[in-house]
């Protein structure tokens, strides 16, 4: 059973000025044992829109991997934002 633990909804409009829904949703299923061993925990990376959905599953080890190379590629869209910032003040 998955349990959702977020979901990010996009709205957008297309060039008729329709509104258009996309989501991301996080689900993850808990690690459990399989003949006597344990298996790891499932994350699962849901695209949803208004035509269709796609999903990725991912061991822990590979949504970490994930994760950090998401969070370093954010961190530095969000400084080159600022460098922006300082140079139009100036």
């Amino acid at each position: 059973m998955s349990l959702v633990e977020e979901e990010i909804i996009h709205w957008w409009k297309d060039e008729k000025g329709e509104n258009h829904r996309n989501a991301l949703r996080l689900e993850t299923d808990v690690p459990s044992l399989n003949n006597g061993f344990p298996r790891d925990g499932i994350i699962t990376l849901r695209l949803l829109n208004s035509v269709s959905q796609q999903a990725i599953k991912l061991s822990p080890d590979e949504a970490l991997r994930v994760s950090t190379q998401l969070l370093q590629i954010a961190k530095e869209l969000i400084n080159q934002k600022r460098q922006l910032w300082h140079e139009h003040e100036d």
